[in-house]
């Protein structure tokens, strides 16, 4: 492997459908009835004509600030109302935006902004928020940096990788990738349409809250609503005080949340989840309790949404998004795209030719042209001369009535990280996975934990080194 800087030329397609610079944003996303609701986050909902206005008193705070056209903004707001007016703004000021999590700690951020060079950066000068909120009442600022850059590329969001295996990278999407990506969703079906809503569970920050929810929301003509506590009764509510029917956006996780108790939702349509695999039980588990699909995608940060299964029909097996076009090479999931994502110092080998390189090992069903996603290709080890799918083992442990939750990993040896069900105990799990497993392919190490960390986008942390941080001063269990 080598890095490499990647180009304007390659960074940039060329070839997409130019957008003038700013109007994008009232065309795409900000047109439409002015009286319409749009966006719920508490109290009554911000139409179409109230937004516009907010956007437009966003746009000439960060032009006070010193932004201009072509200028670079980065944004670090909890999501709320302001957080999508100023990201509107900036974006309708012609600016490259890049999101940063709120939540980031500020040497992550200081580290951003080096690598970033934003010339204007927009933090929260207060911001109320109870804990579990699902959004918060904020106040922005904006503030010039003297060593900031212009934009060197066309592209209008910069956002970083989830970073769950290791350090982020910087993915660069331009207005017409955005729309691109828009229209997949329009054309997929069971998708919320006009007259339904979204309650949204995934950060705003990232690229399932950001396309999924907040940006096809406005692009498409419905409500995006956000529960006052990202807790089970939180999102309940949320489902059951808007009117329509209600689609639930947000990460495994929050399945898991919602199936394990609760009375029917009558408005609840089905809900959508990503970002890493489901568990097995889980899609049965869900529609048992409330009578609906419990629908999965499969997308990345570079590119949006690849995949689909939203009726919960082919779990774990889901559907080429329209428009997308994928093959399997050596095992690896590779997804067309004309250019490559990726700015500053870059892998040369995760685009090649027109494809992307997922690092996703997957199989491709030739009759049907179904994709089923097998795990990441660095879950495939080798142990004393036998492979082992990592993948497999943690499905293996997770799949316990002993285990509520689980990541497994592999430095010298396989080394597994669990939350348990009460009761049970780490000697139970050591029993029953010697049922499930091979000797080899047994965990050398198994970590009781009060919870398993996650990144700032909900997945659970695969970083050996975060993993044995949260493991602390607990004694491992080895054998």
């Amino acid at each position: 492997m080598t890095l490499r800087s990647a180009g304007t030329s390659r960074a940039a397609d060329t070839r997409a459908r130019p957008f003038p610079s700013g109007e994008w944003v009232h065309e795409e996303l900000l047109a439409g009835d002015p009286g319409e609701p749009c966006l719920s986050m508490g109290g009554d909902p911000v139409t179409r004509a109230e937004l516009t206005r907010l956007v437009d008193k966003q746009q000439h705070l960060l032009e006070l600030s010193g932004l201009r056209p072509g200028g670079t903004v980065a944004l670090q707001l909890p999501p709320s109302v302001e957080y999508v007016a100023t990201l509107l703004g900036a974006w309708r000021a012609g600016a490259q935006v890049s999101l940063l999590d709120h939540r980031l700690v500020r040497r992550e951020v200081d580290n951003a902004l080096e690598r970033l060079a934003p010339q204007v950066v927009v933090t929260a000068r207060s911001a109320t928020a109870a804990p579990m909120a699902g959004y918060a009442q904020a106040v922005a600022q904006a503030a010039g940096r003297a060593d900031g850059r212009p934009a060197a590329t066309p592209h209008v969001l910069i956002q970083l990788s989830s970073g769950s295996t290791g350090p982020s990278k910087i993915i660069a999407r331009t207005a017409a990738d955005l729309a691109s990506e828009l229209g997949r969703y329009v054309l997929m079906d069971e998708y919320p349409k006009r007259g339904e809503r979204i309650v949204c569970l995934a950060s705003m920050v990232h690229v399932l809250g950001l396309v999924g929810g907040l940006l096809h929301s406005l692009h498409a003509g419905l409500q995006l609503a956000f529960p006052e506590r990202l807790t089970a009764d939180g999102i309940r509510d949320a489902v059951t005080k808007g009117a329509g029917p209600a689609m639930v956006l947000g990460v495994p996780f929050h399945a898991e949340l919602l199936t394990a108790g609760g009375s029917p939702l009558p408005r609840l349509s089905r809900m959508v989840v990503a970002g890493e695999l489901v568990r097995p039980w889980l899609p049965g588990a869900f529609t048992a309790r409330y009578g609906v699909p419990l629908g999965t995608m499969y997308g990345m940060t570079e590119l949006g949404v690849i995949a689909t299964d939203l009726d919960g029909r082919h779990h774990p097996a889901v559907a080429p998004a329209p428009g997308m076009t994928l093959r399997v090479a050596d095992g690896e999931l590779l997804v067309k795209m004309p250019a490559s994502p990726y700015i500053g110092l870059v892998d040369d080998t995760r685009w090649v030719d027109g494809w992307l390189h997922t690092r996703d090992a997957a199989a491709i069903d030739q009759a049907t042209g179904l994709v089923t996603i097998l795990g990441r290709l660095d879950s495939q080890i080798s142990v004393g001369g036998l492979k082992v799918d990592l993948t497999e083992v943690e499905q293996a442990l997770c799949a316990l009535p002993q285990v509520d939750s689980g990541v497994v990993t592999y430095g010298s040896a396989i080394e597994a990280y669990l939350v348990l069900r009460e009761g049970a105990s780490v000697s139970d799990v050591e029993s029953a996975l010697a049922d499930q497993l091979a000797p080899y392919k047994r965990p050398r190490e198994l970590n009781a934990l009060d919870a398993l960390p996650r990144t700032a986008t909900g997945k659970i942390s695969r970083d050996r080194a975060v993993l044995r941080a949260a493991a602390g001063a607990a004694p491992a269990v080895g054998r």
